[in-house]
């Protein structure tokens, strides 16, 4: 490795050095002022609103965000749009966050006025607990570091990295408080993994193109439908009985059989009454269902004891 590379790793180290000493610095100046923001939003009927400017507000956003997606009402709003009327969003029992790693930033300072006849209760978190804001504040929590990670002192890094943080530990706490599940957690991303499998039935996710064939199929037919359905099986019916014939029963029946495979019945080879479950069970418990018996290929079926489809892992 070339000479000046070795110095960039060396100050990138000493970069993500300084970040996590400010981390600790915030984790060691927790007090009680920090339970007493979690108990003010935990008992609010309102929102949370964040507000940043600049490097703060793009933090702010992050903090609202994460506050919305764990169970607190929230979102950002920049200081200048409101001052310039977005101020009439804000309701009497909403909790106003205010991010200032100096707490003398101006287009919030001049916010406060009006928060303070509104009755909103505002939380503060600042690098200066002896600030304009944090001293206009119902409760301060710091978020002081002793040096920001830029050479220059002039880049916001490690202030930063503490504020976003503080807003975490402050989200997730209000998650442990306020007892948020996965279940609370899906239910506001529907579109993600989680969403699915818990808030969605099986017939909403299921496969609905059910390959099937003949009980009289040869091998040849069988081999056909199975390729093209790409679906890792077939099924077939005999008198009252399923059969299901995946890739592996294939393998098994083409090592067993060998040449003869051409000239055998599908019975020789398929597995009877496949496991099926409930269209209106959750995807949660279909899967959990499938982990439990070891099988990757679970058919649903409708009130009639239908098969309308199938679920694959």
């Amino acid at each position: 490795m070339e000479k000046w590379d070795k110095k960039m790793l060396n100050f990138a180290k000493k970069v993500i050095s300084i970040q996590i000493s400010g981390l600790k610095d915030i984790s060691d100046s927790l007090d009680a002022n920090f339970s007493q923001a979690v108990d003010i939003i935990s008992f609010s009927s309102g929102r949370v609103i964040v507000c940043g400017m600049g490097k703060s507000g793009l933090i702010g956003k992050k903090i609202a965000a994460t506050f919305a997606s764990t169970g607190t009402p929230s979102f950002f709003m920049h200081p200048a749009e409101a001052f310039h009327g977005d101020l009439g969003m804000v309701k009497s029992e909403d909790v106003f966050l205010a991010l200032s790693n100096s707490g003398e930033t101006d287009e919030i300072l001049q916010l406060l006025p009006f928060l303070q006849s509104n009755n909103n209760k505002i939380i503060s978190l600042t690098g200066n607990e002896n600030s304009s804001l944090a001293l206009n504040s119902n409760v301060h929590i710091s978020t002081h570091v002793r040096k920001e990670a830029c050479p220059l002192q002039l880049a916001p890094t490690a202030s930063t990295t503490a504020t976003l943080v503080m807003g975490d530990a402050l989200a997730m706490c209000l998650m442990e408080k306020n007892k948020f599940t996965p279940t609370n957690f899906a239910r506001f991303h529907p579109g993600g993994s989680l969403g699915r499998k818990l808030l969605y039935k099986t017939a909403d996710v299921m496969d609905r193109n059910v390959p099937i064939v003949d009980i009289e199929s040869d091998f040849k037919g069988v081999v056909s439908v199975l390729a093209s359905s790409r679906s890792g099986f077939v099924l077939s019916t005999l008198n009252e009985s399923v059969l299901i014939i995946t890739d592996g029963d294939l393998k098994r029946a083409m090592d067993k059989f060998g040449s003869e495979i051409f000239d055998v019945s599908i019975v020789d080879y398929a597995s009877v009454d496949p496991l099926s479950i409930a269209h209106n069970v959750s995807v949660d418990k279909a899967y959990q269902y499938m982990d439990e018996c070891g099988v990757n290929i679970l058919l649903i079926k409708d009130e009639e004891l239908n098969i309308v489809g199938y679920l694959k892992k």
